[in-house]
């Protein structure tokens, strides 16, 4: 995290916000959490390109609207223990750590994530460990965050060691930007973290084709080589990936990169988010604009959460 850009004056001195907004965009650093790493940096031509706005603090956030809420997907009431979220029966979250690699503008969790957010205790991560062991209707276990990359890998293997140990979990599954948002922190170690009996899939986080750029298509390549399953899933953002043409070139960038896509998420109502929502009616007309135009398997599905909790179905269905 030391090579990001964590403030508005860093983004301004290194040319990525003009002098005129940085004064504004401290106000909402001040609130919600910011880092841009060089990778990400690299990839933003202006502050309101498709990777600029995922990115950079706008004074937008700081309006809150009335059907915006700090927990859009409810998580706190299917908390037991700290750390974990068992909203299905037969699959839990496991939140090692509220940290990222970068700060999406679009959050839903941007409450409650940022740099000091941290890891779990070693008493934490045992309660919560001891939660799976003794909660065998759970099937799979998904390390979620926070992003569970930006773990040590001995850490990360400690963790996936223990999970794959018990015998009523059969499938591990990790959610990541890290990929296409830092990815010279997929070393040869983490790969080796990721390698497992069962099967593990890495669900990787991109809304635009040109986050593949640099270093990310050789992390996905050695996640891939390491027997991880890629799963893609974006969210719709309005000025990002609203288009056909923008969600055509993702998906088959993702493809190319062996990344399956596999949700296209309509956005969470968290606070200060609404400059980049995409009417459901629209995001239904862009799928079907898509059909026969991309292959089936290049289509993901199309999801929201269901209010209170009742978790993904699929819009309009």
């Amino acid at each position: 995290m030391s090579r990001s850009l964590r403030s508005a004056a860093a983004l301004a001195a290194a040319g990525l916000l003009p002098p005129a907004r940085a004064e504004a965009a401290g106000a909402v650093e001040a609130r919600y959490a910011v880092a841009v790493t060089p990778h990400v940096a690299s990839l933003i031509a202006a502050p309101d390109d498709p990777i600029g706005l995922q990115y950079l603090p706008d004074p937008a956030e700081l309006t809150t609207l009335p059907h915006e809420t700090a927990d859009p997907t409810a998580d706190a009431p299917f908390t037991p223990v700290k750390g974990v979220v068992h909203r299905y029966p037969d699959r839990a979250l496991l939140k090692p750590l509220l940290a990222c690699p970068v700060y999406c503008r679009f959050c839903f969790r941007r409450e409650h994530v940022g740099p000091e957010g941290g890891v779990l205790t070693e008493a934490e991560l045992d309660a919560a460990l001891a939660w799976f062991a003794a909660t065998p209707a759970v099937r799979e276990a998904i390390l979620t965050g926070g992003d569970p990359l930006m773990l040590s890998p001995r850490r990360l293997g400690r963790i996936l060691d223990a999970l794959e140990a018990m015998p009523h979990i059969e499938l591990l599954r990790i959610h990541s930007r890290v990929p296409v948002a830092d990815p010279p922190l997929v070393t040869e170690a983490l790969a080796a973290a990721l390698r497992r009996g069962k099967p593990l899939i890495l669900c990787v986080h991109a809304n635009h084709a040109r986050e593949f750029a640099g270093d990310a298509p050789a992390a996905l390549a050695r996640l891939h080589a390491a027997g991880a399953m890629l799963l893609g899933q974006s969210v719709l953002l309005s000025g990002v990936n609203d288009s056909e043409a923008a969600l055509e070139e993702l998906f088959r960038t993702m493809l190319r990169h062996r990344v399956k896509p596999y949700y296209l998420h309509q956005l969470d109502p968290a606070p200060g988010t609404a400059r980049f929502h995409v009417p459901p009616r629209r995001g239904l007309a862009l799928i079907a604009a898509l059909r026969g135009r991309i292959p089936g398997h290049a289509i993901p599905h199309y999801v929201v959460e269901r209010p209170g909790g009742g978790g993904k179905v699929p819009v309009g269905g």
